[in-house]
């Protein structure tokens, strides 16, 4: 199994979702050499926990940095992205939620909401140094939530209180967009429910406020805009200049008389709107790819696995053939080249009746 050329790459594999303290995800060669097993050419990481890379030494060290890559290469994967998705929510954090995402941070930092802020933007800066240490052209993110519990319009919210949590957001972003931009590297928001940055509406009036900066870019999940019951395929179409990553990730959303959207705080198995693996929802990847390739699309599919149904293995085994299948070798030249005629300003001013 190959990687195409020449257009999107892949397949890669999000790990977050399969570190443990046994092997083979409890060490990176033990994790890449169990990814390339599978098939996949790339390895999104993430940035917390014993298993994974230590962003200070990645941001400090070149020879750091280095040994990382030759770990993977030896196994026959690149790294294809770094992820700060938990550091990146905390950066932004309601206080109806600083219990539960206190969780997140260093057990000094916890209880202290100024102090974990303060960590969860270091930690972003670092991302950035090091993501250029290890040749890196994106990174995925969160961008965490002060007015997810006024998500409802009811009661009626003030005037104003949206405009101020967004410029609030802005202002918390600006240092670490900047430090990105130092770095040449993109940074992705993953547009998720419970971040303010969850759809296409939030993006642009983040964008808005933090003055269309060139690094405020989009990590693509379909799976997030199905079971909001948007229209994931339109939205390529509207932002793909924006679109850096891309998770490929299955879902499905079937209302009944019970529940909708919002699920009535049942467990996700339950749910009308649930995350599926590959193949098993439904939507519509063909088409997905098609758009991503025709827009020019040259970043990394990478599977996250987060199916409440099928176990990880089955779901982590099946998914680099789905995406394998998909990926595009994008035509060089028209399938009607045969047919060619020549072309002069004269005769297309002739065939057009002009002298």
């Amino acid at each position: 199994m190959t990687a195409k050329t020449g257009g999107i790459r892949g397949p890669g594999i999000f790990l977050a979702q399969f570190l443990a303290a046994e092997a083979p995800f409890d060490t990176l060669a033990n994790q890449a050499r169990w990814a390339a097993s599978l098939g996949y050419k790339g390895i999104q990481l993430p940035t917390l926990g014993p298993q994974c890379i230590d962003l200070q030494r990645a941001a400090e060290s070149q020879a750091y940095c280095d040994e990382f890559k030759g770990i993977c290469a030896e196994a026959g994967v690149e790294i294809s992205e770094l992820s700060t998705h938990l550091q990146g929510q905390l950066v932004a954090v309601h206080p109806a939620f600083d219990n539960l995402f206190d969780d997140f941070a260093p057990a000094p930092l916890r209880g202290r909401p100024q102090a974990r802020t303060a960590w969860a933007v270091d930690q972003l800066k670092l991302a950035a140094r090091a993501s250029r240490r290890l040749g890196l052209a994106a990174h995925a993110t969160f961008s965490g939530a002060l007015l997810w519990p006024y998500l409802y319009p009811w009661p009626q919210r003030p005037t104003g209180l949206v405009e101020e949590g967004f410029a609030e957001l802005a202002r918390r972003w600006l240092p670490i967009l900047e430090a990105f931009d130092e770095a040449g590297v993109d940074l992705c928001y993953e547009l998720h429910p419970s971040e303010d940055l969850h759809d296409g509406v939030t993006f642009e009036r983040f964008l808005a406020a933090v003055g269309d900066h060139p690094r405020a870019n989009i990590l693509y999940d379909p799976s997030h805009m199905l079971l909001q019951q948007m229209d994931y395929l339109g939205f390529i179409d509207r932002y793909h200049p924006r679109i850096r990553m891309f998770h490929v990730k299955d879902a499905e959303f079937r209302p009944d008389a019970r529940a909708g959207v919002y699920g009535g705080y049942q467990a996700w198995v339950d749910r009308p709107g649930r995350f599926r693996s590959l193949g098993d929802g439904q939507i519509d990847f063909k088409a997905i790819f098609s758009k991503l390739t025709q827009y020019g699309y040259a970043g990394w599919a990478v599977l996250e696995w987060e199916c409440c149904l099928k176990d990880s293995a089955q779901g982590a085994a099946e998914g680099a053939a789905f995406i394998e299948r998909q990926l595009i070798t994008r035509a060089e030249r028209a399938f009607d080249d045969f047919a060619g005629v020549a072309s002069s300003t004269s005769r297309n001013r002739g065939l057009l009746g002009l002298k």
